[in-house]
């Protein structure tokens, strides 16, 4: 994957893979910024950001941020997530000037009308409650609450009810201008356009961009740990989590291949043991969630209250097999197809890459030659994979329950299944 990068004054880093075989162009604004960032009293805020700015700018209301990009075919969304908020489009190659003014207009010019911000919070306030009401979702907020308690990184990105309906247009602006500048941001455009033509597209709108943001990170430290919540649901689910590795952990590249061979797919140990073998659970898969300061690696399974009895001794066993035996070369290859087979696929697509570019520059300020990502996971050996595996599940674990819960091992009970 070809790419050209150009810093602006202001520190704003201009990068693009032109394809020009294609027809269309996916470009965005990506901010190294998230609920990760927040504080207590603000939780909720750089979700509630990402979605005001689509309720006006100095130029546009509304319905004309909408109605520009969907009238000529194009698409645009944003997301939020612990330490990245991303604005983004996909357009016919002629309106990529239009997709970005829009979007630079998001970061340089919101409004923030207060007769939108009322709905909209009663909006988000229905998005919260959705997330709570849906246990597979909800679970995973819990987990990492349970993980990072009384920490920025173990809040949820919606936000408290009540919290967001206090937000008013001055926490919004003074949260931009602490969390919103060229140093954390990038401007990403694959497809066929040319470096030149988006360097001044960009460099014409966002050239005042403020250049320095106005926070430091928290220190996040791992601490895992026992929550239930019982509902009348049908099912438990459970999470089983352990401290991962950060990004740049130079274990990274060992653990995803571990994830992978270990519950990563429908070959892999958990799936294979725990569905197919005994019939436990419908779904069961492993995780690993990467942060630039620490990180996660969990176990996800949902089941039967009758069941969940039987599946911890289960996912305990497997645990401990996998430290104790030697994997064998032939799952330790099959992941390390799975993972490259899944980046090249994503590479082919235009908005998947503009993601991958994004994320990179934010996280290492390059972009990583597919080559050398391939490299890195040909390069892990059963030795790497054997080694983060003890390391990972030799820590203390981050145990969380949520549904029909009758009998199950208690926190104390689950880590002497852990032991090894």
């Amino acid at each position: 994957m070809k790419t050209e990068q150009t810093i602006l004054k202001n520190g704003l880093r201009v990068i693009t893979s032109e394809r020009p075989q294609n027809e269309t162009v996916s470009l965005g604004l990506w901010v190294n910024t998230g609920s990760a960032y927040e504080q207590k009293e603000n939780n909720g805020v750089s979700h509630f950001v990402e979605h005001m700015v689509f309720k006006g700018t100095q130029k546009r209301n509304a319905l004309q941020i909408s109605e520009e990009i969907e009238n000529v075919g194009g698409q645009s969304n944003a997301y939020t997530s612990r330490e990245f908020t991303a604005f983004y489009a996909k357009m016919l190659k002629n309106d990529t000037e239009l997709a970005l003014d829009v979007l630079a207009d998001f970061l340089m010019a919101p409004t923030f009308p207060e007769d939108e911000m009322k709905k909209e919070k009663e909006v988000v306030v229905q998005e919260i409650k959705q997330s709570i009401d849906t246990p597979d979702d909800a679970i995973f907020d819990y987990f990492q609450e349970t993980a990072f308690p009384n920490q920025p990184l173990g809040r949820t990105i919606l936000g408290p009810a009540g919290t967001v309906r206090s937000f008013t247009p001055d926490i919004l602006r003074t949260y931009m201008k602490h969390n919103y500048a060229a140093e954390n941001t990038v401007a990403v455009a694959v497809g066929n356009i040319k470096h030149a033509d988006f360097v001044k597209m960009v460099q014409d709108r966002l050239a005042n961009y403020q250049p320095k943001k106005d926070f430091t990170p928290a220190k996040q430290t791992y601490q895992g740990g026992f929550y239930e919540q019982k509902r009348a649901i049908e099912q438990a689910h459970m999470v089983l989590g352990f401290e991962g590795v950060p990004y740049y952990n130079t274990s990274y590249y060992a653990l995803s291949v571990f994830s992978t061979l270990f519950g990563g797919g429908m070959s892999s140990r958990l799936f294979q043991e725990i569905r197919e073998k005994r019939g436990l659970v419908y779904t069961v898969y492993s995780f690993m969630n990467a942060h630039t300061q620490n990180g996660l690696f969990g176990i996800y399974a949902g089941t039967s209250a009758d069941e969940l009895n039987k599946l911890m001794p289960v996912v305990a066993d497997e645990i401990k097999k996998v430290v104790q035996e030697k994997v064998s070369a032939k799952e330790l290859e099959r992941a390390k197809v799975q993972l490259k087979a899944s980046m090249l696929m994503a590479l082919e697509s235009t908005s998947s890459s503009a993601e991958v570019i994004a994320r990179q520059m934010l996280l290492y300020n390059r972009v990583i030659p597919t080559q050398e990502t391939v490299e890195r996971l040909e390069s892990v050996t059963v030795e790497d994979v054997q080694n983060i595996a003890r390391q990972i599940f030799s820590k203390n674990p981050t145990y969380t329950l949520l549904g029909d819960l009758k009998e199950y091992p208690t926190f104390e009970k689950l880590q002497s299944y852990l032991k090894f």
